[in-house]
């Protein structure tokens, strides 16, 4: 098979391309782009489980970056097993036409407990006194202290956060060429998300985010250079385009008015108790995936779905099949947001009542996604000096809450999940394997069989 190298640059799109991204742009002139109309919700893991498996969610399962487990009555977000991921996956197709094939996933979503050769996603250590460290997964296992050892502990605070950098996407280019020289796999797929939170922040203005694509241009400048020197073809991909947000839409917050979420009061803090609520939202971006316990609610819910400033149209059973989302884990409603909206997961009514985990990065607790975790709180005084401190009482062993993190959901400037306004402003798919693209673009369900392609290099 044909050395191949799928490099996953968060967030690129064709207007982002020619700006301030002079090796990108020259090697693309050189190759075939497509635009990619992506799965809806166009999201992290739905859109890299349909790259890899060439299903819709319907079929795969990766309905949002989270859904409601309904056996355990909980909201899980950014779960890392493979085994949720319900279809085969590229480098299982691969295998079954080669047994020498391997694959290298490094920080691909799902990527734990995997059928790839050589598997590298972080995984911090959580110890018993409340201390969040930074660490990784790998496959074999003695890979996570070989890298650690020569790469330095993974950067995991610039990985995700108000202090999140190049640094982080970096350490993930730097793996994948370490795992390159010692173990040469046949497929190599690179996340470099980079791009994707400082759009995040600040929306697609280009001479905000200058510096960012600057920095990910010499990255990809790097490895397709390395990668080509060794043979390999490159594939360079984004899952999505970010639009320009303005509008956040609080769903929760009015179902709770309306008496149909309930919360659960802990030490003065409110909890939603998902489980006992007659509905509520999980709130994923620009998609949220809205679950009515009871069937005798669905039409009122509905009904104020539509009226909600922001909801650009809903999903019910008889849509959700058209759109690729008819799945168990899926809501009963789903609601879509205008382009200029995005939905929060906040569910309280007083700031003053929020859960304690809502002014800390916690992905995991949180009952839906939080792109707030970016900013630092510009109410506190000297905030970066809090943080010191905060440290300060990590490195003595005393327990401590990082809890820097506004509600101030206006901050938010960029988003994405809905389907663009343009191909200019979506996914974009380049190689130089020209005779494999019959246009100028693809379905997102469609990438796994152009691997596929690049990897036999069928004439």
């Amino acid at each position: 098979m044909q050395k191949t190298v799928v490099l996953n640059v968060v967030g690129l799109t064709p207007s982002l391309l020619n700006k301030h991204t002079p090796f990108l742009s020259s090697w693309a002139k050189q190759a075939q782009i497509a635009s990619i109309t992506p799965v809806l919700p166009a999201v992290t893991c739905t859109a890299q489980a349909t790259y890899l498996t060439g299903k819709l969610p319907s079929e795969h399962g990766i309905v949002a970056n989270g859904w409601y487990f309904r056996d355990e009555c909980e909201i899980k977000f950014w779960r890392q097993s493979n085994k949720l991921v319900q279809t085969p996956k590229v480098w299982e197709m691969a295998k079954a036409l080669d047994p020498n094939f391997t694959c290298a996933n490094l920080f691909w979503w799902y990527n734990m407990y995997s059928s790839v050769d050589y598997a590298v996603t972080p995984r911090p250590m959580y110890p018993a006194d409340g201390k969040k460290i930074p660490d990784i997964y790998t496959q074999p296992g003695n890979l996570r202290s070989q890298l650690q050892a020569e790469l330095g502990q993974f950067p995991l605070f610039n990985f995700w956060g108000p202090n999140t950098s190049i640094r982080a996407t970096q350490w993930i280019a730097d793996a994948a060429k370490w795992i390159e020289e010692r173990h040469n796999p046949t497929l190599s797929l690179v996340y470099l998300p980079h791009l994707d939170y400082c759009l995040q922040k600040f929306g697609p203005d280009v001479e905000k985010v200058a510096e960012d694509l600057q920095a990910i241009d010499a990255v990809c400048s790097d490895l397709i250079q390395y990668y080509e020197n060794r043979g390999a073809e490159v594939i360079v991909l984004s899952e999505y385009g970010i639009t320009s947000v303005s509008q956040p839409i609080h769903l929760n917050r009015m179902l709770r008015e309306q008496g149909l979420l309930t919360v659960r009061e802990e030490l003065g803090r409110e909890l939603l108790d998902a489980g006992a609520s007659k509905a509520f939202a999980v709130a994923d971006h620009q998609l949220a995936h809205i679950y009515v316990n009871d069937p005798f609610y669905i039409p009122k819910v509905r009904s104020l779905l539509e009226e909600t400033q922001g909801v650009a149209y809903i999903l019910d059973d008889t849509k959700k099949s058209a759109y690729g989302l008819a799945h168990s884990r899926s809501g009963e409603l789903i609601a879509v947001a205008q382009p200029d909206a995005w939905f929060t997961y906040y569910y309280w009514l007083d700031d003053r009542r929020a859960p304690d985990f809502a002014n800390t990065v916690d992905i995991h607790r949180k009952p839906g996604y939080d792109p707030v975790e970016l900013f630092l709180n510009s109410k506190i005084k000297l905030p970066q000096v809090k943080v010191g401190l905060k440290l300060l009482q990590k490195q003595l062993g005393f327990r401590y809450l990082m809890d820097v993190i506004p509600l101030d959901a206006s901050l938010v400037r960029g988003s994405h999940g809905c389907f663009p306004l343009s191909p200019a402003e979506g996914p974009l798919l380049i190689s130089n394997q020209a005779h494999l693209l019959d246009n100028d673009s693809i379905q997102a369900s469609d990438v796994c069989q152009l691997i596929l392609g690049h990897l036999i290099k069928s004439a």
